[in-house]
């Protein structure tokens, strides 16, 4: 009997990104792993406190990289969906900017997905980050992504 192509929902949101449970469960997910993104409250040296994130993006190559991301991850970990949301515009202190949701047979297929599209997305994934601060804003430079387990 074939099996079914995963499940796959991936967006571009205008607003900040909340879970959601999968409407459609397969009978083969066993394992499920949650990546929430939030805006976390800090302080910059020469611009004071963070007031809010700004995303943007190139929308069409966003999308291509992410359902790209999401279909080497069902391949690769064997997930049976997948979702991926990212906010754009204002995202408040708090909110969150990133959803990355993943359903495999087991767990460990299920994380290593979910840290494999966290980790791609930001690296890959043609989005901007301005950071809003009380007197000024910058871009977000990001940081380079070291796959597999960092050594202790």
């Amino acid at each position: 009997m074939p099996s079914s192509p995963p499940l796959l929902d991936v967006k571009l949101l205008d607003h900040p990104v909340t879970t959601l449970p999968f409407d459609e469960r397969p009978g083969a997910a066993g394992g499920e792993c949650t990546f929430l993104g939030r805006t976390r409250s800090e302080v910059h040296p020469d611009h004071g406190a963070l007031r809010q994130l700004h995303y943007e993006a190139y929308e069409p190559m966003a999308e291509r990289s992410l359902r790209t991301l999401a279909k080497t991850a069902a391949t690769e970990h064997g997930c049976v969906a997948i979702r991926i949301h990212h906010a754009l515009g204002p995202v408040p202190l708090g909110a969150a900017s990133v959803l990355v949701q993943t359903l495999a047979p087991h767990r460990a297929e299920a994380f290593a997905a979910c840290r494999f599209l966290i980790d791609a997305l930001k690296s890959e994934t043609p989005i901007w980050k301005r950071e809003e601060w009380s007197d000024g804003t910058t871009w977000s430079s990001g940081m380079p992504v070291t796959r597999g387990v960092p050594d202790s």
